[in-house]
């Protein structure tokens, strides 16, 4: 084989493999832009939570800058979306006073979420002689005196969402539902036993992605 025939051999083969490569170039764009545009069709809408109830077995700050506590709360979540499924991947609750954390976190198990579905989940949220900064532990023990302690149960989580077979990529979520708890004669709860105290609520919660 002459010097130019191997030559135009190489050129060929280059070509080729240019048209290849431009090939499956094109068809990822093509897979990329119908799956956004289903995404821009569809327009996935946040599950909407609601905190329903919340069960107080131990709430203690007679120490200084300690806080015992022991809540379980009854959340309720909702899908609103007719053609897109979520998947719960993680969620963490647990419960904070004015922006301090004052009991562990508690993980939900993961779990799918189909169209228009709800789901209801009541962990136990608590706290053994947690660290309370002293500004906060005078607030919480006057709240508490005067009868009533603003609480926030936060959610903290990964979803993603599923649109017939394509799952997406896990976005944060962020629930933030108040609890207005009240203690002694302004208590508005219900006692479910020993030193048990139930609060309804039905309070709906933001939601952030």
């Amino acid at each position: 084989m002459s010097v130019k025939e191997c030559g135009n051999h190489g050129k060929y083969r280059r070509k080729i493999f240019r048209r290849i490569i431009a090939g499956i170039l094109i068809f990822i764009l093509i897979v990329l832009i119908t799956i956004l545009l289903i995404w821009a069709i569809l327009r996935p809408s946040k599950p909407r939570f609601i905190l329903q109830d919340t069960t107080v077995y131990a709430f203690n700050a007679s120490t200084p800058n300690l806080l015992t506590s022991n809540f379980q709360v009854t959340l309720s979540s909702r899908n609103p979306n007719d053609r897109i499924g979520i998947y719960y991947d993680r969620l963490d609750v647990y419960a904070t006073y004015q922006n301090q954390q004052i009991t562990l976190r508690t993980a939900i198990p993961p779990t799918y979420q189909g169209h228009k579905e709800i789901n209801v989940w009541s962990p136990f949220v608590n706290g053994n002689s947690v660290p309370i900064a002293p500004e906060y532990s005078a607030s919480l023990g006057s709240d508490q005196s005067a009868g009533s302690v603003f609480l926030m149960i936060k959610i903290d989580g990964r979803v993603r969402w599923k649109v017939g077979t394509f799952i997406s990529g896990r976005y944060h979520l962020y629930v933030r539902c108040p609890a207005f708890i009240t203690f002694g004669s302004k208590s508005n709860g219900v006692s479910v036993g020993e030193n048990a105290i139930k609060y309804q609520f039905v309070t709906r919660c933001s939601v952030s992605v």
